[in-house]
């Protein structure tokens, strides 16, 4: 058994920690998007593939004969190619996803498609908006320059593209406290967030909530069928069963 694990989220590196442990013959992927990813204990390697032609060569060369899909639940372009890639070299895939967030009594959320429907959906009144997109979608905002952006990035960006816009730089999990005293300082009346669920981004929705700050959640993005499980003992389960077979 050769395990490729595509990370990038806190579930990812909580397998990786697991499989480690095991000794399992697993490699890490990360797509690149940080300067900086978070260090792992499995050997790691950064970038893409190349499509699906690249992934499936890949997967051929390195002897893989299980993948996991551990990456984020917006990153919708790798987990095509894996699934694609794995169905190509006739392989096992297993997706690890925390489950979205739902709204309790006292949110004001609004649920959109996609970043197009997160700008639509902006009021036209000039508004103080907390964008807790990431940066690789901060462009299609510039449409709407009458309001501030607060934006939370990983990394120093090059440009903000956005011209009334203050970067913050921070890694999570983020608390409560520290979301709610963001909000306050800066006088937050909207936030724009991927519904990404998981514990380590939600202060932001909690802070909102007591705070009576509305909420523009991007849902997540359609994808084919796969097998889904949601917690790393699942995962070792499915391994545990696919040993058992192979043998």
């Amino acid at each position: 058994m050769r395990i490729l694990l595509l990370g990038g989220t806190t579930e990812a590196s909580n397998l990786a920690a697991a499989l480690a442990a095991r000794g399992m013959d697993a490699v890490f992927s990360y797509a690149g998007r940080t300067a900086q990813p978070v260090a792992q204990p499995l050997p790691t390697r950064v970038g893409g593939f190349g499509g699906v032609a690249g992934l499936s060569a890949y997967i051929r060369a390195q002897g893989i004969t299980h993948i996991i899909d551990a990456t984020h639940p917006f990153a919708a372009q790798i987990s095509r190619n894996a699934l694609e890639a794995s169905h190509n070299c006739g392989i096992p895939l297993l997706v690890l996803e925390r489950q979205p967030w739902g709204a309790i009594q006292g949110d004001d959320w609004q649920h959109v498609p996609d970043i197009g429907g997160a700008v639509a959906a902006l009021p036209d009144a000039p508004a103080r908006v907390f964008l807790a997109i990431g940066k690789q979608n901060l462009a299609p905002f510039a449409a709407k320059p009458q309001h501030f952006y607060l934006l939370r990035l990983v990394d120093r960006p090059s440009a903000l593209l956005l011209a009334n816009a203050t970067a913050i730089i921070a890694r999570g999990p983020f608390d409560v406290a520290g979301d709610s005293a963001l909000l306050q300082a800066n006088a937050i009346t909207h936030i724009v967030a991927k519904n990404a669920g998981g514990s380590g981004a939600e202060a932001k929705l909690v802070a909102a909530r007591a705070l009576g700050v509305t909420v523009i959640l991007i849902d997540r993005p359609v994808l084919p069928p796969r097998h889904v499980v949601g917690s790393v003992t699942e995962v070792l389960a499915w391994l545990g069963h696919s040993a058992e077979r192979g043998v």
